[in-house]
């Protein structure tokens, strides 16, 4: 590479990327203290929620503690981040781990066992001398000489099928194999 040849240099900037899902950002002017993420949202409205519900019971004893620990809340909530991911994202991630089936899937569907078969059967141990022993071995085993008999013997040789061709490269190999 010669000095004469420039070198370039290109950056793009995502916004998307750079800056979290955020409320209260309108061109240049922005809600004081925010923007907003999700969680801070979240965090707001339910701790709010809560306060102004039970401040009967809190005020008398505590002050404004609970207010300064609630907004204090919000400041944490800001930048927090579960293993990389938004608390929002790491919650959605375990909700949908609850929510699948223990056994696991299988092409899109739960995976489940078979559903249980009772297994019905009886036997009975019988005390045979030995001349019935060797009896029933020889009727155990009769039908497999007569098996072995029957594949020894020459079998007659089938009618020719003579099929009609289905195709002209069908017809050309069938031509073929008659010659040879």
């Amino acid at each position: 590479m010669s000095a004469a040849e420039p070198v370039r240099t290109v950056r793009f900037y995502t916004s998307a990327r750079r800056l979290p899902w955020v409320i209260g950002k309108f061109a240049d002017w922005k809600i004081p203290f925010g923007p907003f993420n999700a969680v801070q949202i979240g965090v707001m409205s339910i701790g709010g929620l809560v306060l102004v519900r039970t401040a009967s019971y809190w005020w008398s004893l505590l002050g404004p503690v609970p207010v300064v620990v609630w907004v204090a809340a919000l400041f944490v909530c800001r930048r927090h981040k579960v293993a990389g991911r938004t608390p929002v994202g790491a919650a959605v991630g375990v909700g949908a781990r609850l929510l699948q089936p223990s056994g696991g899937r299988i092409g899109g569907r739960a995976a489940r066992d078979r559903r249980a078969q009772t297994l019905t059967g009886t036997f009975t141990l019988q005390n045979l001398t030995r001349d019935q022993a060797v009896a029933g071995e020889a009727r155990a085993a009769a039908p497999v000489r007569r098996a072995a008999r029957r594949a020894a013997r020459p079998q007659p040789a089938a009618p020719a099928v003579v099929r009609r061709p289905l195709s002209p490269v069908q017809a050309a190999l069938l031509a073929a194999k008659e010659q040879i």
